[in-house]
């Protein structure tokens, strides 16, 4: 009897257990079917309330914006060009003093429009201090007689440069406000990735705190911008205006300078990487121009033809075309034919690294060269000494703030226009709104003559421009379609 009772004791406990226990199955079979509904697997739903702890997101852009556009500023600038007319070149038209027909010639044809123009252009930059320091491109701020800063809150302060460095088209200028400003929080450019999100902030256009976003396409990028490129890439929109704006990492930190863009297409910007304005700021600040290491070396690029010649096993390194004579490297002991490896312990790994660790050494400084000459290893101990500026520097920043590029005549050119004499050089672009296009320059016009001397093909071209002057005014011959005219250019 007492075996029957807890014979049925113990099967309704088992039906009660077994009743719970597919009540617990049906509930996670109708989770997992809702999963299935939404095409997701249990891990994925897994993985995606996960994400809602993730500290990335939209939310990140918002924040980024909210809190680093206070530090960009909106930068204008006055250009004073003054111009001047024919007579003062010494051209007078083909009629003489008391001519009759010369007052008529003057009337319709005349002589360049005397009077100064101003050129206005537009630019962005970022505080970097809460007393006023703005660092921003060289080109947004170069030659400007008169530079406005307007703030966030839309107050508006005269600026002035504290420094400029053209060869990495940065530059340095100051407000001065009765308050802290917002500053700016620099970032590591170094620790940046391919692929990794960014935002720049900038007045494309003159649209103020105007953000985009995109990511980092390329790094170590050379555009031919300068002798120390070394460009982020990014499909960040970057557009006129954009120049000296900041390009932010999603912490908000600065890791760029838009700097230009790729007329070519869209979504190619470049940016200078912060660490290269980090490596110069001192100097801008408290020399207004940067001091820079000299090794005293010509060096070109390793091909893979040339690495077969040299009997090397890589195309890495800096092959040594040349030496100064009794520069730091020629003292060393280093020779024309020499490949550069190794620049204090780091390796150099292209061509284009060796001026960058150059540059950033302190002259007087004492440095270990690792070099391969025929096959083997040889060290050198060499003192950097300082850089200093040649004529063919000043020449190609001339050719830059004049606003134009040329090339060399061929066969082909010549056909397309349509061209008899092929002496002299051809005008390829002008930028809008340049010295060049302001003067009177156009794409197709062939240079004749430059300062009444002959140029008959682009070598006479390069060597006459690097005779001039900085703050200089530039007589031009030109041959436009069947006439021919004067176009004079000042540089400053």
């Amino acid at each position: 009897m007492k075996g029957s009772v807890f014979s049925k004791k113990w099967t309704v406990g088992l039906i009660i257990l077994l009743i719970i226990l597919g009540l617990l199955i049906i509930n996670n079979l109708d989770k997992t079917s809702d999963n299935l509904k939404l095409g997701l697997t249990t891990k994925t739903a897994l993985a995606i309330d996960d994400t809602k702890k993730a500290p990335f997101g939209p939310e990140t852009f918002i924040k980024v914006a909210e809190n680093e556009k206070p530090s960009v500023v909106n930068i204008s600038t006055t250009q004073i060009i003054k111009r001047q007319s024919q007579r003062e070149f010494g051209f007078r038209g083909p009629f003489r003093e008391d001519d009759p027909f010369r007052e008529f010639f003057e009337k319709f044809f005349g002589d360049i429009p005397q009077g100064d123009i101003k050129r206005r252009s537009l630019g962005s930059g970022f505080i970097i201090s809460k007393e006023g320091l703005i660092l921003t491109n060289n080109h947004v701020v170069q030659r400007a007689t008169e530079i406005k800063v307007t703030l966030h809150d839309e107050r508006e302060f005269d600026a002035k440069v504290i420094g400029t460095d053209p060869k990495t088209d940065l530059a340095l200028i100051k407000i001065k406000a009765k308050v802290d400003l917002p500053v700016a929080k620099l970032g590591d450019s170094n620790t940046l990735k391919v692929g990794e999100w960014v935002m720049a902030i900038g007045n494309p256009f003159g649209l103020s705190e105007t953000v985009t976003v995109g990511v980092v396409s390329a790094k170590g990028r050379i555009i031919g911008a300068g002798p120390y490129d070394n460009f982020i890439q990014t499909d960040a929109s970057i557009n006129p205006g954009n120049s000296g704006g900041p390009l932010l990492n999603v912490k908000g930190e600065v890791v760029g300078i838009n700097s230009a863009i790729y007329s070519g297409g869209q979504g190619i910007g470049f940016a200078i990487p912060i660490n290269i304005a980090r490596d110069i700021l001192d100097d801008l600040k408290t020399k207004g121009t940067v001091v820079r290491g000299w090794l005293g070396v010509l060096i070109q690029k390793i091909t893979p033809d040339l690495a077969k010649s040299f009997d090397l096993s890589e195309s890495e390194g800096a092959l040594v075309s040349d030496v100064v004579a009794n520069g730091p490297a020629d003292k060393a002991g280093i020779k024309r034919g020499d490949v550069i490896i190794e620049y204090e312990g780091k390796k150099i790994k292209s061509m284009e690294m060796l001026p960058r660790v150059v540059a950033v050494t302190k002259p007087g400084t004492r440095v270990n060269i690792t070099v391969l000459r025929n096959g083997t290893k040889k060290k050198f101990k060499v003192t950097i000494e300082q850089l200093k500026e040649t004529r063919a520097e000043i020449s190609q920043d001339i050719e830059k703030t004049l606003g134009m590029s040329v090339q060399e005549i061929t066969p082909e050119i010549a056909k397309y226009f349509d061209l008899e004499d092929q002496k002299g050089v051809i005008v390829s672009n002008t930028e809008k709104d340049s010295l060049a296009w302001e003067s009177g320059l156009r794409q197709g016009d062939i240079i004749k003559e430059i300062n009444r001397q002959k140029v008959s093909n682009i070598a006479d071209y390069r060597r006459l421009m690097k005779s001039i002057k900085e703050k200089s005014t530039i007589l031009f011959l030109v041959k436009r379609g069947e006439n021919t005219i004067f176009i004079a250019v000042k540089t400053g």
